[in-house]
Order: C-alpha cells, then structure tokens, then sequence
C-alpha cells in the first residue's frame, strides 16, 4: 500500500503568487493611506513670523504662523500666543513666503497622516499663500 499526501495536487506556486499580489496590493494601500490622502484641507490666517530652508540631508521650507493670542484675564499675566508650524513643497510658494515674513497673510493647507523626510517636518503641507489687506 502506498502512501498518498493529499497536499500533492495543489499548486503550491500559484498560492504563493496569489499571496505575493495581495501583500504587495496592502503595502500599497497603506503607504497611499498614511502618505498620500488628504486628511483635512482648509485656511489659516496669521502673522508670519519665520520661514527657513533647513536640513541635513533633505532641504525642506519651514514656516511658523503666528494666529494670535489668548489674554489670561489675571493681572500681570503674558498673551499666550497660538503658533502654527508649517512646511512648504513648492518653489513658487516658497519665494513668495520670504518676502511676507511680518505680514499678516493667509495660508492654504493641506494634512497629510504623515509626510516623506524630503517633503517637510510637519503633517501640513501649504500650496497657496495671500496676502491679508
């Protein structure tokens, strides 16, 4: 009597390149999840008080919006200031960034999950700035 494995017929090498497509299909869709979907988009308003170019490795534009400050009502307390930090992809919203440091302007974003090392430090992106009369 001879002895018959009934995992013989299957085609092992077919399950494995079924598996293969749907690991690489998941990678793919987390990696567009968490670096390429927009979270939340909008507009922020504010005094701009630094923008730089900074990196080791990776140049990024930086910025930091100041949105205004809170007055603690007890006497002889400091405005508490809301800072937003910012980064910027784009070289044609860079060059306009630098020369509205001090102004109050208005800033498009865009929140990523998480953000590329080359891309910038923050999860917000900005690809459009106006100026605020």
């Amino acid at each position: 009597m001879e002895f018959k494995n009934p995992l013989s017929n299957i085609k092992w090498k077919r399950i494995f390149g079924w598996m293969v497509v749907v690991a690489l299909l998941a990678t793919a869709g987390v990696t567009y999840f968490n670096f390429g979907a927009v979270f939340s988009d909008g507009y922020r308003a504010g005094t701009l008080i630094k923008f730089s170019r900074k990196g080791f490795v990776f140049k990024t534009y930086e910025g930091e919006l100041n949105q205004g400050g809170i007055v603690n009502p007890t006497p002889g307390t400091a405005m508490v200031n809301q800072i937003w930090t910012f980064s910027v992809k784009d070289k044609e919203v860079a060059k306009k960034l630098e020369k509205m440091e001090g102004k109050v302007i208005r800033l498009h974003y865009k929140q990523y999950n998480k953000m590329f090392p080359w891309e910038g430090d923050t999860n917000y992106l900005v690809d459009e700035v106006e100026v605020v009369e």
